[in-house]
């Protein structure tokens, strides 16, 4: 008996000993414009998840306009839209994540089917990654390989349609699109025509994923640009860029219906371009971008579970200009704010419970960010 005792403790010290541990590592992805040139247009950082300080891990050079940015749902890919903003059609660029050694591989590039690609929205099953043409207004439908990279585009739906604002609605714009809490449904954000388009998802259809069209018409001068679904399920927050409102929705199998209007911004404005949307990790607050040329802020607002209603919280500077893009870490204790036109990231600590940010000591440098992503990983020592 003591000898087998003896024996068992024997192989449990040989198990501790030869097992690995694991740790979390949390990196932040940025993608930038690069003044329609080749450049260094995706940034790879560790972010210190204790200190919110980041470390420059790894950078994408000779890359043009990377301006927006999506991980695949595993962390294990990354894709960029490539060449926004260009007088030609741009391209979707495929990464593997190498987490281990902060690095990105490029696997492919596509066609994006159109000019100036402007958002990527990826299926919950991480088989289709759908794209989002502004200039030429379209979406195009991928179909990702099992090792990440992209096949050439399945399927384009393009549009054509206008609103009343001459300048900024002389044609459909499609500046986003959204997969619905199922995954059963796309709506896509059509600034240009005033209209939110929203299509079944019907991924083992042989030609067309996107089918049976249904037009959500938004008020007029609107012009909706990004959407974020409740981690509930049972709501949808849109934001428009020209009319600087946030539009709450109550969601219903494929269903958007009308629940309340909300500006943004702290007060009535000559000119509105809201941009950003999020939710925190456990539902309770909302967030948007409001760039200038009068107010760069943050907006904050309580979200009531039952309802869906809101109620502002307040406002937060985001301590530069044209705060394009910003993202909440996973841990949802920080909320980041990529400043387009004063080169910079600011880092903000969240407080849970109230939702306020209050704004951290140390910036993050980088040319022009537009686009943020971030990512936790379990790395084994």
């Amino acid at each position: 008996m003591k000898y087998y005792q003896i024996l068992v403790f024997f192989i449990m010290l040989c198990n501790v000993i030869s097992c690995k541990t694991e740790k979390e590592r949390t990196l932040l992805f940025v993608g930038s414009f690069t003044d329609k040139n080749p450049g260094k247009g995706i940034h790879v950082y560790e972010f210190d998840s204790h200190t919110g300080k980041s470390t420059l891990k790894f950078t994408v050079d000779s890359i043009i306009n990377t301006s927006f940015l999506r991980l695949a749902p595993n962390g294990k890919y990354l894709y960029s839209v490539v060449e926004s903003q260009m007088n030609y059609d741009g391209k979707i660029a495929a990464f593997a994540v190498d987490s281990i050694n902060y690095k990105l591989k490029l696997l492919n590039m596509k066609d994006s089917g159109g000019r100036n690609p402007a958002h990527l929205e990826i299926s919950k099953t991480g088989e289709y990654l759908v794209n989002s043409n502004y200039s030429d207004p379209s979406l195009s439908v991928f179909k990702i390989n099992q090792n990440g990279s992209l096949k050439s585009y399945d399927q384009v739906v393009r549009f054509k349609d206008s609103s009343i604002i001459e300048s900024r609605q002389e044609s459909a714009h499609i500046h986003s699109s959204n997969f619905s809490p199922d995954g059963k449904f796309l709506f896509a954000q059509d600034l240009g025509s005033d209209k939110i388009r929203g299509f079944n998802f019907i991924s083992n259809h042989k030609d067309s994923v996107l089918q049976n069209e249904n037009e959500i018409k938004v008020k007029p001068g609107s012009g909706p640009r990004h959407f974020a679904f409740h981690p509930n399920g049972k709501f949808g927050y849109g934001v428009a860029e020209l009319s600087g409102k946030i539009t709450a929705y109550e969601y219903n199998n494929g269903n958007l219906t009308f629940i309340e209007d909300y500006l943004s911004y702290q007060q009535i404005q000559d000119i509105y371009r809201a941009a950003d949307i999020h939710i925190s990790p456990d539902g309770k607050f909302l967030y948007a971008s409001n760039r200038g040329p009068d107010e760069d802020s943050i907006s904050i607002f309580l979200i009531n579970q039952d309802l869906g209603t809101l109620s502002l919280v307040g406002h937060e500077p985001t301590y530069g200009e044209h705060p394009r893009n910003f993202a909440i870490s996973p841990d949802g204790n920080y909320l980041l704010v990529a400043n387009q036109f004063t080169d910079n990231i600011i880092v903000f600590k969240r407080n849970i419970q109230t939702g306020t940010l209050k704004k951290l000591q140390e910036d993050i440098d980088v040319s022009s960010p537009a686009s943020i992503q971030m990512c936790t990983y379990r790395i084994k020592n």
